[in-house]
């Protein structure tokens, strides 16, 4: 890395130690996520670094943001997860807005004065995507947007959200029937209600968002009609990386734990970690975390020289996911019974890390791409 992306790296580590750590139980307990946490995380530059200086981020790279969620989920996924999904869809703007959109949603989303999120998923359209029904029927002018949405990041609290629609339901080519729309929460005819008792990411606001008759004007459709299924398939070759980045910054905060606890936990008259059997579960933990690091760098990497690689994309998702719940499931082994009480801080990498598995493409669904690349269709 350069000296500027190990500052970032540096500079990143020591905001969420020093602002997570004291106040992510809480959080967790009460499932609510202070804002004051995003405001300071705007005002350091952290949010949407790859938006360009004249949308006022900092025209960084996707590694860099990477390295930022890294770094800030080692200390709490939870509070990570609520403070970068106020930019998460971002991407789909900045690559495919039009320059009123980018002046109008970008800035402010870099300058944390407001929140957003994406509206995709559905009851019966979650890994298929193409299988969702909420519609956009153009009327005049305008389009009026019907349908409900589940799963849904700041459904409460965003001030717009960016919404997956049909517009052409008998197109031939399933995939080209829908577009992508920006869809500002104060509209009449949207309602949206949060969900409670969450396993996972409880810091982090998820709901139900629901169109009824929303009325929205031609302009806020992003890029051209029929390509918002291609839109939000690039959305997932960049947010996969940056999800896999998520993986490994919860895994190394379980392994952290873990090894401050082996070494000052005596059994049998000796230290854990002077155990064999400890030993190699370290080893295993921590060869896994490195080699999971390792190919979200290169899958990041790839996304900044302009050859997104939606299997590399999937492969450092599904691999950074499952290494974060395998460590996570380990660091509670070698704590013991300790290790299902909340006081010895590593069940909530487990509960966080489960859910890194399902959102953004199960792990499933990134395997099928994968082989997909590999083998072509069938």
């Amino acid at each position: 890395m350069t000296k500027e992306q190990l500052d970032i790296q540096k500079s990143a580590r020591e905001f969420a130690e020093g602002e997570f750590r004291d106040v992510a139980r809480e959080m967790d307990e009460k499932a609510c996520f202070d804002d004051s946490l995003w405001k300071k995380a705007a005002e350091l530059g952290f949010l949407a670094v790859f938006i360009g200086e004249k949308y006022e981020g900092l025209g960084l790279g996707y590694f860099e943001q990477c390295l930022i969620q890294e770094e800030f989920a080692r200390v709490d996924l939870g509070i990570t997860h609520a403070i970068e999904c106020c930019f998460f869809g971002s991407q789909v703007i900045d690559l495919f807005g039009t320059e009123e959109q980018k002046q109008r949603y970008l800035p402010p989303i870099c300058l944390g004065k407001m929140k957003m999120g994406v509206a995709i998923t559905e009851p019966d359209a979650g890994s298929d995507v193409a299988a969702l029904s909420t519609e956009a029927v153009k009327d005049g002018d305008d389009y009026i947007i019907n349908g409900g949405k589940v799963f849904i990041t700041n459904c409460t609290s965003a001030d717009f959200l960016i919404v997956l629609c049909i517009t052409d339901p008998d197109n031939p080519n399933v995939y080209k029937r829908f577009s992508t729309f920006i869809v500002e929460t104060n509209r009449s005819g949207y309602t949206s209600a949060p969900y409670h008792g969450k396993l996972s990411l409880r810091a982090s606001e998820t709901g139900d968002a629901n169109f009824n008759n929303v009325r929205v004007p031609k302009e806020n459709i992003i890029g051209q009609e029929g390509r918002g299924f291609y839109n939000i398939m690039e959305l997932f070759n960049r947010s996969r990386v940056q999800v896999a980045a998520l993986g490994v910054g919860t895994a190394q905060g379980a392994l952290d734990k873990t090894l401050d606890h082996v070494r000052k936990r005596i059994q049998f008259g000796k230290p854990l970690a002077a155990l064999q059997m400890v030993q190699g579960k370290i080893a295993e933990m921590v060869t896994k975390t490195e080699a999971a690091r390792s190919l979200y760098y290169r899958a990041a990497s790839k996304l900044d020289t302009g050859s997104a690689d939606p299997g590399l994309s999937s492969m450092a998702k599904w691999y950074c996911a499952e290494v974060a719940v395998q460590v996570a499931d380990e660091a509670i082994q070698l704590h013991g019974g300790y290790g299902i009480l909340e006081e010895y801080g590593v069940a909530h990498y487990w509960r966080n890390a489960k859910v890194l598995e399902i959102f953004e493409g199960s792990k499933e669904v990134e395997k099928i791409v994968i082989a997909k690349k590999l083998l072509g269709k069938f």
